[in-house]
């Protein structure tokens, strides 16, 4: 069974792909995105064996998973994961298959459950989740070997192959005196990268200076930027030394480049080819010493076709340019940046232990489902929308055991309309032999007796799960229940619906056809 295409990785056997470097070879790996101890949240395993023809067998006691930097490696030790290990085998398509077992530990793969599947390399690019157990989250994805993993993370969070291009690529520049554009969504973490250049240049011991360009006034830009005279203009009562010469011998970054005014636009354009700079109100040039480094979201080439932005100041900025990967290019660094967000947030509630927790039974402080929520969202606002769910989710939880999610982000992290709609049919189906008796009965649990929802999360077409429904001996339909066992369970539950489903193990709606049959008033819990 093949799960949706958002969740797919890489290759069993080591190749080249398109678009990257050309020396990089890619082999599929597992990543801890969840676990109860969030310190395990960024171990990895490389599955390198798939690449001999091996399978590679993961249980509650080995493989040893390893965090960045770490020597010594530590097995899944949730007691909850099974000792009957999941199989993991090459496909002669370069694709990963899973088997497991119907007595070992519960998986949902990619949001389907069952008990073996297969995975194509087109869909692996993108990462496949594997819940373990209802606790344990990992990540199914592809790494490049020849990635150095022990390495100065230069202030950034994550260890995915995106972030690592970034990383070489400040490296390969910060210490060069050449202007550098940071382009990248809104959110990325531009400045972050920015700071990391001057940090790792010769300048680091001077001035870093942070400038908005979209929030500077327009009439007053060119003071703010470059400095103005007393007198210059109406209200300059003084003289005003500008961004400029305050970040001289460091590194002047300038963020959103793309809402430079067109004054602006001419003015950085002489710094950049001459040097020198003129004051708002100065007659004579005054030479700069700063290493610029711009930022944008926008899209530099239309705004130049539009007449917006001169295209030779983007010749003049790119010196080199430095692309930052959205979030849902990293699936693998969502986690790891959730967890170090919500720890600062705990700390400062005074509730930092619950990531630690010492009982190894106690419930998973973040869900799993909740966890995989957060991998496969597509995170329009990155890294910054990132930070913003993790205080909300941790505000409105505090002193509950674990996470819970309002409603407003229940809104934020809801899949997109067209997601919803496209995934039934990229989902491949199983046969229904396939589906044993207690998963069966766990996924209608799972679903609270939604039978659409159910076959959806099996993999199988809805008229398959009634057939499912009517052989098996351990799950009841509402046409097996008499209308004294309705009655009763309607009083006892106070004629809540959600209750007597709950109760009685059947059907929602058919229940809730049966009891207006039956005179009952049933409301909504």
């Amino acid at each position: 069974m093949k799960p949706r295409p958002l969740d797919d990785v890489s290759t069993a056997s080591p190749r080249r792909q398109g678009g990257e470097s050309q020396a990089a070879v890619f082999v599929p790996a597992l990543t801890i995105v969840s676990h109860p101890l969030a310190s395990r949240v960024g171990e990895r395993f490389v599955l390198d064996l798939l690449a001999r023809g091996r399978e590679v067998p993961v249980s509650r006691n080995a493989p040893l998973f390893t965090q960045v930097g770490e020597l010594v490696g530590r097995p899944l030790a949730d007691p909850f994961v099974s000792r009957k290990p999941l199989r993991f085998l090459p496909r002669p398509d370069g694709g990963v298959r899973l088997e497991g077992d119907a007595d070992g530990t519960r998986v949902v793969a990619g949001g389907m459950a069952g008990v073996s599947w297969d995975f194509r390399p087109d869909v692996l690019a993108a990462g496949v989740t594997l819940e373990l157990a209802g606790r344990v989250v990992l990540l199914l994805h592809r790494v490049a070997l020849d990635e150095s993993r022990l390495e100065d993370p230069l202030g950034m969070v994550g260890q995915s192959s995106a972030l690592h291009r970034v990383r070489a690529r400040v490296r390969q520049v910060a210490d060069l005196d050449v202007p550098v554009l940071i382009r990248g969504e809104t959110g990325t973490g531009k400045e972050l990268v920015a700071r990391a250049l001057h940090l790792r240049s010769s300048r680091r011991d001077r001035p870093f200076v942070s400038v908005n360009l979209g929030t500077l006034a327009r009439e007053l830009a060119s003071a703010e930027l470059f400095g103005a005279q007393r007198g210059a203009y109406t209200g300059a009562s003084r003289s005003r030394e500008g961004f400029f010469r305050a970040a001289r011998g460091g590194t002047l970054f300038l963020d959103e480049v793309g809402e430079a005014s067109s004054e602006v636009q001419v003015a950085l354009l002489r710094v950049l080819e001459t040097g020198e700079m003129f004051p708002v109100g100065a007659h004579a040039p005054i030479a700069t010493d700063v290493r610029l480094v711009a930022a944008t979201d926008a899209p530099l080439e239309d705004l130049i076709a539009q007449g917006r932005f001169r295209a030779p100041l983007l010749h003049r900025l790119s010196g080199y340019t430095l692309h930052v990967p959205p979030l849902r290019e990293r699936r693998e660094d969502i986690l790891p940046l959730f967890h170090h967000f919500a720890r600062r947030e705990l700390e400062a509630v005074g509730e930092a232990e619950r990531l630690e927790p010492r009982d190894p039974y106690a419930e998973p402080w973040l869900p799993a489902p909740l966890a995989i929520r957060l991998v496969r969202h597509d995170w329009p606002g990155n890294v910054r929308q990132l930070r913003n769910v993790a205080r909300q989710l941790v505000i409105s939880s505090r002193g509950l055991p674990r996470l819970q999610v309002d409603a407003a982000l229940e809104s934020e992290l809801a899949p997109r309309r067209e997601e919803e709609a496209m995934a039934p049919s990229l989902l491949s189906r199983r046969r229904p032999s396939e589906v044993s008796e207690s998963e069966l009965l766990a996924a209608l649990r799972e679903c609270a007796w939604d039978l659409k929802a159910t076959a959806e999360r099996l993999g199988i077409t809805r008229a398959s799960l009634y057939n499912l429904v009517d052989r098996s001996p351990d799950v009841r339909t509402v046409k097996d229940l008499g209308a004294d066992e309705i009655t009763r369970c309607f009083h006892a539950c106070g004629g809540d619906l959600d209750a007597m489903v709950r109760h009685l193990e059947v059907s929602r709606r058919a229940l809730q056809r049966r009891v207006r049959e039956l005179g009952l008033e049933a409301h909504e819990s």
